[in-house]
């Protein structure tokens, strides 16, 4: 993918599942949400695979183990061995190993899946900042994550030791809605510290290093929700990405994206992967895509036409990304989304 100014998505005359040999896919909002597989995942992802694509799961979230995130998976009906899932945890693990010396103890404020992965990297876990701890790390803990952690961490970063983050995401989606992240969490010790975490996730290098390092992937493409994790994530390291409107991102904060969160595709959800994507034309007095036609007027998007409401976007979306060039669209499009059910 060009490093330049995406002013469209683009569109590909074969299945995505066959563009690409790999799949780099975040888990929340994109495969499931709150424990439940979203509508059409299992199904796309068996037959992607089938097709010779290989699924990887890429998730900030730090909570649980490989093994036990390939468990669940499967239990949804999607095969997956542990080798196939990369977190943070092991981003971040790998981050502080190269930082503090074989077998030093790190300060632990999340869960098993943190642990696991230090271990994973010759480190040793710790509970208290009297443990002498060489680092500090934060990831998301879950919501019991006892208010009593933050103050050990803050205790061992105000006396100088170094604080890592595994991510953070702001927010989280859950099946009864969008929940705190890590983010959140990260910015209660920042609050009472005064310091900056060193952060491996999506969408910083560390992250992308850890998947490509563990996958082997040569032509990957990321698949996520999340404009400034998922799809920054993907600019970042230069790869294309598939926005899947499952999860957080809705349709005005995909026109408003800077370059740097504007994804190559954007489809409903996974069964993006299984076809071709649409051409967007230029034309005289706008943008066509499908049986639409979007323009950029003096202070509003106009959306002209019928047809597919995916299309409808995408017209939008070029639209939208021309007139705002190298910055964000500040031009009214919800009237236009509207006349989309988006």
């Amino acid at each position: 993918m060009s490093q330049g100014v995406r002013t469209r998505p683009e569109g590909s005359g074969r299945p995505l599942s066959e563009a690409y040999d790999t799949a780099l896919l975040d888990l929340d909002g994109v495969v499931y949400a709150g424990g439940s597989a979203i509508a059409h995942a299992v199904d796309s992802l068996a037959v992607a695979r089938a097709g010779g694509m290989h699924l990887a799961y890429v998730t900030n979230n730090a909570l649980r183990t490989p093994d036990a995130v390939a468990e669940h998976l499967t239990e949804l009906g999607i095969p997956t061995g542990a080798d196939d899932v990369i977190t943070s945890a092991q981003a971040v693990a790998r981050l502080i190993s190269e930082q503090v010396p074989a077998g030093a103890r790190v300060l632990v404020v999340g869960g098993e899946g943190l642990r696991v992965a230090l271990r994973e990297r010759g480190l040793t876990p710790v509970e208290s900042a009297d443990d002498d701890p060489a680092a500090v790390v934060q990831g998301y803990g879950g919501p019991e994550l006892p208010w009593g952690r933050f103050a050990e961490a803050s205790y061992a970063i105000r006396r100088g030791v170094p604080w890592f983050a595994s991510n953070t995401d702001l927010t989280i989606p859950s099946g009864r809605g969008i929940a705190p992240g890590n983010g959140a969490a990260v910015e209660v010790v920042r609050i009472a510290t005064g310091a900056e975490p060193q952060v491996a996730g999506k969408p910083l290098p560390p992250m992308h290093r850890e998947t490509i390092i563990r996958t082997g992937a040569e032509r990957p493409l990321v698949v996520g929700d999340r404009l400034d994790t998922d799809i920054e994530g993907a600019f970042n390291g230069g790869v294309d990405s598939l926005l899947v409107l499952t999860g957080v991102t809705d349709g005005a904060q995909l026109l408003a994206a800077p370059p740097r969160h504007r994804p190559t595709y954007v489809d409903a959800d996974l069964r993006g992967l299984l076809t071709g994507q649409p051409e967007i034309a230029r034309e005289s007095d706008g943008f066509r895509c499908g049986g639409w036609t979007a323009t950029a007027g003096a202070d509003r998007l106009e959306l002209a036409g019928d047809g597919e409401a995916l299309d409808g976007l995408r017209a939008l979306c070029a639209a939208a990304w021309t007139a705002a060039g190298d910055g964000s669209c500040t031009l009214d499009g919800e009237k236009a989304l509207a006349r989309l059910g988006l």
